[in-house]
């Protein structure tokens, strides 16, 4: 966890397959703790071919049913069905914008909010360019796209700053002003 704080959290991405790998992570820890996930990530990575959507998005039935069968993802039907449902959404979001990249900074002006929280308590859950998000991407056709959920991946990948200023990744992040650090 300390890793990935310290060298990933809140990096800003600008890579199509980075935010389709967090889409199906974040998916995937629905009711579940982050750190489940994050020991499941390499298994996620080989399941899910290396988040190529387009792949993904090829699943078959019998693909599907194999994956529910394996130990090292959550075996959850729905979180799944949600991954190849998404991995084709994406692909047209892709179509649609150039990139999925270009469309999702489109929701924070193309740079990341660089919020200034003093406390953990005060990080909200949602907000609402979360909320904007989630409801266009559920209006596209993706699952498991909920206004927490998309706020988890927006922290993520670095639409938003919410390390807490008191953290030494806060300045390093907001330094690098939507660019990877």
């Amino acid at each position: 966890m300390t890793e990935y704080h310290d060298r990933e959290w809140g990096v800003p991405t600008h890579e199509d397959r980075r935010h389709f790998e967090f889409l199906i992570l974040e998916a995937s820890q629905a009711g579940l703790s982050w750190s489940t996930i994050l020991h499941k990530r390499d298994g996620y990575a080989r399941a899910f071919a290396a988040f190529d959507p387009l792949a993904v998005g090829r699943f078959t039935a019998d693909r599907r049913a194999q994956l529910r069968e394996d130990p090292g993802i959550v075996r959850n039907r729905a979180k799944i069905e949600a991954a190849v449902v998404n991995a084709r959404a994406f692909a047209r979001v892709q179509r649609d914008f150039g990139s999925f990249d270009a469309y999702i900074w489109g929701f924070v002006g193309g740079r990341p909010r660089q919020n200034r929280w003093t406390a953990a308590r005060r990080v909200p859950a949602t907000t609402e360019e979360s909320e904007a998000l989630s409801a266009d991407l559920r209006r596209r056709g993706f699952r498991f796209v909920g206004p927490t959920i998309v706020y988890a991946h927006m922290q993520a990948t670095g639409l938003v700053n919410d390390h807490l200023v008191s953290c030494f990744r806060h300045g390093e992040v907001a330094r690098a002003g939507g660019r990877t650090p």
